[in-house]
């Protein structure tokens, strides 16, 4: 859930081979040493948000998804890709009939693993996903914050794996965080590709997948808005005078109590002065195979 700062951007519609490559190695160091807190792989950590925070958007998250997977039947096989600390994967297997789950940080790997160990339908594999070959006959699989780590023909390549392995009828739900145009590519510590709505849409389609539907992810919305006015209080306030455990706290019980109005009135009031706000959104993509 970081800003795009410092990220040099490429239009939408140039080449593949025209944007810049991601540091794959850098990204597996980042992950590596990530803590498997249910805020740190929401990028929550160091606002002074309290715990409740992670939960509190995982729930909404939640109930998105169970809406767009609705009509997957309860007997399905999930996969989960890209699982982190296996959140997803519990929540899958407590609703189907098998799940494998993929992850590739060690650190994360293993939290997943202590988390799911109570369930027997689900599989974990400890891999990196540009070398896993799923499993064949896959009703539903799950990318809930993974193509953005990834260069556009890895993207490419990945979706195409996974069109192959669908079952006649199953799905494809994607969960990324988006820029309003274009591509933004951050090359600093934490790498990563934010991409518009738009440019997933085009990426998709020549993968062979029909989107069914995209939707904004309010949940991720409501705690952006929040991060990006924790950065701005920093820039704007001295050091000395941060308190982020406080602000932090205090910013977000007074964005609960306006919830879920304020994630649509603030924006807007924003745009009317010409600063669009926040910088990131997140979107939900539902796909199938097109034929």
């Amino acid at each position: 859930m970081t800003d795009p700062l410092h990220a040099s951007e490429s239009a939408s519609h140039g080449e593949v081979d025209e944007l810049p490559s991601l540091d794959y190695n850098r990204i597996r160091s980042y992950w590596s040493q990530a803590r498997p807190s249910v805020l740190g792989p929401y990028m929550l950590e160091g606002f002074g948000f309290p715990v409740t925070a992670g939960h509190f958007r995982f729930r909404g998250e939640r109930r998105i998804v169970e809406r767009l997977t609705a009509r997957i039947r309860s007997d399905a096989c999930v996969l989960d890709l890209g699982s982190g600390a296996g959140m997803w994967t519990a929540h899958f297997a407590r609703s189907f009939g098998k799940v494998v789950s993929v992850e590739a940080s060690p650190v994360l790997f293993e939290t997943l693993q202590r988390r799911c160990s109570q369930f027997a339908n689900v599989e974990t594999v400890h891999a990196d996903v540009l070398s896993y070959w799923p499993p064949a006959d896959v009703d539903l699989v799950f990318l809930g914050g993974l193509l953005m780590y990834l260069n556009e023909e890895d993207v490419r390549a990945l979706l195409r794996r996974l069109v192959d392995c669908l079952k006649p009828g199953g799905l494809i739900l994607c969960r990324e965080s988006t820029v309003r145009q274009g591509t933004v590519v951050r090359r600093d510590d934490y790498q990563v590709v934010y991409r518009s709505p738009e440019t997933y849409r085009r990426i998709f389609e020549d993968c062979g997948l029909y989107v069914e539907s995209a939707e904004a992810n309010i949940p991720y919305i409501f705690g952006q808005m929040q991060c990006e006015l924790i950065k701005r209080w920093k820039a704007l306030v001295p050091r000395r005078l941060h308190c982020i455990p406080v602000v932090g706290r205090v910013l977000y019980w007074c964005f609960r109590l306006g919830y879920p109005w304020n994630v649509r009135l603030i924006p807007r009031v924003f745009e009317l002065v010409g600063r669009p706000f926040p910088v990131l959104s997140n979107h939900f993509f539902l796909m199938r195979a097109a034929s």
